[in-house]
């Protein structure tokens, strides 16, 4: 596993939960809530938690702001034995933050601060470090555009690595033009099922799938909430359903399933393996708050996943 280096590119956030939100409070009242809570989070940045937890070498590269909410997330990260060399600090920009208030019913709305994710640019990374290892991962493709993100996944490529892209944004035409570029140069694309649907404008998942690896993704695994994985290629079709788990908070789950099926994939492991290795590794995200939480590691998923 120490050979195993992974190179995670793009958004990078500082999660903050506030479990036990019934509604906001009238003009300047207080509440009084179960647990507050921080956290690492975003497409790149919670992927290169869970995978350094199952024990792959990561690098995260990306842009925080120069400010506390910066230091506390780069903090978190280094703290889960992450390289945030690559991660640059930007002056004026703060730190891109979410604040995710959890309802008792599990409903979890959130606000959100784009802040530093927008500077992310080419020109802010060193290419050469970043091409190295076993894979790249892009975590919002949208921050660079489809140009800038097909220049980085074809180095990579060029490079001998496997590539892998998380789009963060809800799914629409538009922004699968947007990043129409890139897709030739992905191995696998991992979007869920809404933005399969938005992108393409399918009802099928199946054919929303489809339509993508038309445009040039060498994969689609499509996560599909409580009804598990969907992973099509050229040749096949694969379902895998999701695990039995007492849910805590859903964020981050996505990011699980990214990480578990790129770890699957660089192990050598089949598709399908591999998309049971994601499913397990977002039901043991999907059991506490943040993508931090517990203390799974690869041989703990992968007893999960053995015994379902």
């Amino acid at each position: 596993m120490g050979q195993i280096d992974i190179a995670v590119v793009g958004v990078h956030v500082l999660d903050t939960h506030v479990v036990g939100v019934d509604s906001i409070p009238d003009g300047s009242d207080g509440q009084l809530v179960e647990t507050i809570k921080i956290s690492p989070a975003g497409t790149a940045g919670g992927t290169a938690v869970v995978l350094s937890r199952l024990g792959a070498k990561v690098r995260c590269y990306g842009a925080v702001g120069a400010d506390p909410l910066g230091d506390t997330l780069l903090a978190l990260l280094s703290a889960q034995g992450i390289d945030i060399d690559g991660l640059v600090r930007t002056v004026g920009v703060q730190t891109s933050a979410s604040v995710i208030p959890v309802r008792p019913n599990g409903d979890r709305p959130a606000w959100h601060c784009v802040g530093a994710n927008a500077a992310l640019s080419l020109d802010t990374l060193d290419l050469d470090q970043v091409i190295r290892g076993s894979h790249l991962h892009l975590g919002g493709p949208e921050f660079l555009g489809g140009s800038a993100a097909a220049t980085l996944l074809r180095r990579a490529k060029g490079n001998g690595l496997a590539t892998s892209v998380d789009v963060l944004a809800a799914g629409d035409p538009g922004l699968l033009a947007w990043i129409a570029e890139a897709l030739p140069h992905t191995d696998y694309l991992l979007p869920n099922d809404e933005q399969v649907f938005g992108f393409t404008g399918c009802t099928d998942l199946v054919s929303g799938a489809r339509v993508l690896l038309d445009a040039g993704a060498g994969c689609v695994a499509v996560t599909r909430g409580a009804d598990g994985a969907l992973v099509v290629t050229g040749d096949e079709t694969i379902e895998v359903p999701a695990y039995p788990v007492d849910v805590v908070d859903t964020t981050g789950c996505g990011d699980a399933f990214s990480a578990g099926f790129i770890l699957g994939r660089v192990l050598g492991r089949s598709l399908a393996q591999s998309a049971r290795l994601g499913c397990a590794t977002a039901a043991q995200v999907a059991g506490g708050l943040g993508t931090d939480a517990g203390t799974y590691v690869l041989a703990s998923v992968e007893a999960l996943a053995a015994a379902n």
